[in-house]
């Protein structure tokens, strides 16, 4: 099954010199046709090692934020013609060799977003480098919001992720969060709208160029999430209208 004519990777970046290069060689060969990276006003050499390796380049006149970026980088892959789309961060912390697994599982219908899922087993996700206060954080909030959104997803926090165009047309991202919360604001989105979640391994890197969100941060991030969850059920009880939950029309 050859899906990567019509799947496009979607790259986040900021300040990413030091990661983007390893990044894009990890992606096989056959889907690096169609790599859009987004710039959100980097401050180092991203923008000259993107240009070099000959990837589409959208660059932001000013800091969009996190969610800010993934927006443009999914209105940029719509309108080139994507049929999926796989959103992989430049920082070389996922294994991008598993894009094709994850486009086949969406071409194949049995997902419509697909998550990388980076903790296996405790000692291979802090093995990995993941600090223990992130890894015992991510256990109690993957398994809270397993449990009240229905779903059996191995890692609620990924930054490895893929969407049918389905799933980008229905869903208002545009709506969301400029920040860290977008990603959680978006997977509550997918559940309201009945989309099929599933997630697939993938070994976890962190080391010190590799991005990653502080405590306080991650703090700000959980209430995002809480916020989310909490108009999802007011929206199903219709108690109030949330504009997050009215699909793209």
């Amino acid at each position: 099954m050859d899906v990567s004519h019509k799947t496009f990777i979607v790259m986040p970046a900021y300040n990413a010199e030091l990661t983007l290069e390893k990044t894009y060689n990890d992606i096989p060969v056959a889907f690096r046709e169609n790599v859009i990276l987004v710039d959100d006003c980097s401050t180092d050499g991203t923008l000259s090692i993107a240009n070099k390796l000959g990837l589409k380049v959208i660059a932001h006149n000013t800091n969009k934020g996190y969610g800010g970026n993934q927006k443009t980088c999914y209105d940029a892959a719509l309108s080139s013609g994507a049929e999926i789309v796989i959103m992989l961060h430049p920082d070389y912390q996922y294994d991008a060799r598993v894009v094709r697994i994850m486009a086949e599982l969406i071409e194949l219908k049995n997902c419509d977003v697909v998550l990388g899922n980076r903790i296996r087993t405790r000692g291979e996700a802090l093995s990995g480098g993941m600090p223990k206060w992130k890894y015992f954080v991510n256990r109690f909030s993957t398994f809270f919001e397993n449990f009240v959104l229905g779903q059996t997803l191995g890692d609620f926090h990924s930054g490895l992720r893929a969407y049918s165009r389905e799933v980008l047309e229905t869903i208002p991202y545009s709506r969301n969060s400029d920040d860290f919360t977008f990603d959680q604001e978006f997977l509550v989105q997918a559940v309201y709208f009945d989309f099929k979640l599933g997630d697939i391994p993938v070994p976890v890197r962190y080391f010190s160029e590799a991005s990653s969100i502080n405590f306080s941060r991650s703090l700000q991030y959980g209430f995002g999430a809480l916020n989310a969850i909490f108009f999802y059920f007011v929206q199903k009880l219709h108690i109030y209208s949330d504009p997050r939950f009215l699909e793209n029309g």
